[in-house]
């Protein structure tokens, strides 16, 4: 016995389970066929009781007294009159109900009649309770409320005091209970709506982080990587045209010919990994306090520089220090791209409100024999990063065939930025 009931439970939940989706999208439906069909036998008794009472609704009884009156002279009609006057309101007032959703005053208006009419409170209290669950105006539902009590009072011959408990019990307490409901009905959706907000919110904001971590690799990959290459490549032709030695010359064409072809994979994944408009936050390092080490590496390369800093040697804010020195640090490895044995010129000026930083280098000696790989996103990136932090860069040719960066980085840090470097 037992074990039938449990696998008929089990048949069951897994029926339920399968057909869950279904049921749940038609409920409202279903439950609009349960409110028309199941409350139909308490209305249709109450329709045959006004019938056979001269104390209840409007008529008071007189359509009884007219159709005993025709049956005793035509059964058949009597019967006939009989159900079109106090059964069949009872069905239409069920077929009312199943538009409760859609156009709620037919439901009230046939409530209404039947309870004026006949005393028949079961579609009123439906109608009420309907009304409040999906519909917001308040005004009309204190109209329809003043309305269905009048027909109560009406309907019924009783005391005030009767009238009170039954106004309250049949159609203030279905109000009350609906309103109930549609309240923690239109709470449950807002929270649906809400945490469904949160949702997309919450996966839009993590496209933004993958595409921010993206471009500030992406960046960072060119700042750090690509530098560090150009220089290897810079170092190795340096070698390959100051030594004698045979295996030397190949091993120092062979690095550097490996470093071109690793600048123009890094160009590749460059353009797989940044997204262009995109402002990510970086973090780079180094500062104007390493321009020291940076200027020392390029020279160790053969490249000739000329470093002049003026101006108030202040603290500057971290961030302006760690953009002057990636214009710096970009300006020297153009200029050793396209610009081989050019000298170079480095200017750091510190106004009170800003620094100025440039870097020009003259026309190259002799033609370059093959152009290094351009990735196009140095001075792409670097002008990001002088406009987020609301500076201005220009980057053109010299009237002497030359090439000069130059940018203006404001130093103001409004309040709640990062300290001043020392």
């Amino acid at each position: 016995m037992w074990t039938w009931l449990d696998e008929r439970g089990r048949a069951f939940g897994s029926l339920w389970t399968r057909n869950g989706r279904w049921w749940w999208e038609r409920r409202l439906v279903i439950a609009d066929w349960l409110y028309a069909v199941l409350p139909l036998p308490f209305s249709g008794l109450l329709q045959l009781a006004s019938a056979a009472s001269d104390e209840v609704g409007l008529l008071r009884g007189l359509p009884a007294t007219a159709l005993a009156a025709l049956g005793g002279a035509n059964v058949l009609a009597g019967l006939i009159g009989a159900f079109a006057i106090y059964v069949l309101p009872a069905f239409w007032a069920a077929v009312t109900v199943l538009l409760r959703r859609v156009d709620p005053r037919w439901p009230m208006i046939t409530a209404f009649g039947l309870l004026a009419l006949f005393g028949n409170f079961v579609p009123a209290a439906i109608a009420l309770y309907s009304y409040a669950v999906y519909f917001s105006n308040r005004r009309i539902l204190l109209g329809w409320l003043a309305a269905q009590s009048l027909a109560m009072v009406a309907a019924y011959q009783a005391t005030f005091l009767g009238h009170f408990f039954l106004i309250i019990g049949f159609l203030v307490m279905p109000l009350v209970l609906g309103l109930w409901v549609g309240t923690r009905r239109q709470l449950i959706d807002r929270l649906h709506e809400r945490a469904e907000r949160l949702e997309r919110e919450q996966h839009l904001m993590a496209d933004q982080a993958i595409t921010a971590e993206r471009t500030r690799i992406a960046r960072e990959m060119h700042d750090v990587v690509a530098h560090r290459v150009s220089l290897m490549v810079l170092h190795a032709g340096g070698l390959e045209v100051s030594t004698d030695d045979p295996r030397t010359v190949e091993t120092a064409g062979l690095i550097r010919t490996t470093g071109r072809e690793a600048l123009a994979e890094l160009r590749g994944i460059l353009g797989v990994l940044r997204d262009d408009g995109a402002a990510a936050p970086t973090a780079p390092q180094p500062v104007l306090s390493d321009l020291d080490r940076l200027l020392a590496e390029w020279r160790a390369a053969g490249m000739v520089i000329e470093r002049h800093e003026t101006g108030d040697a202040r603290p500057l804010p971290g961030a302006v220090q760690r953009t002057a020195y990636r214009i710096v640090q970009e300006g020297l490895t153009n200029a050793a791209k396209h610009a081989q044995g050019a000298p170079v010129t480095v200017l750091v000026h510190r106004a009170p409100d800003r620094v100025e930083v440039e870097v020009s280098n003259g026309p190259a000696p002799v033609p370059a024999g093959s152009p290094a790989p351009r990735s196009g996103f140095g001075l792409t990136g670097l002008r990001e990063r002088v406009v987020l932090a609301g500076g201005d860069l220009t980057a053109g040719v010299c009237p002497d065939g030359g090439w000069r960066l130059r940018a203006i980085v404001p130093t103001d840090t409004p309040a709640g930025d990062e300290e001043a470097a020392p």
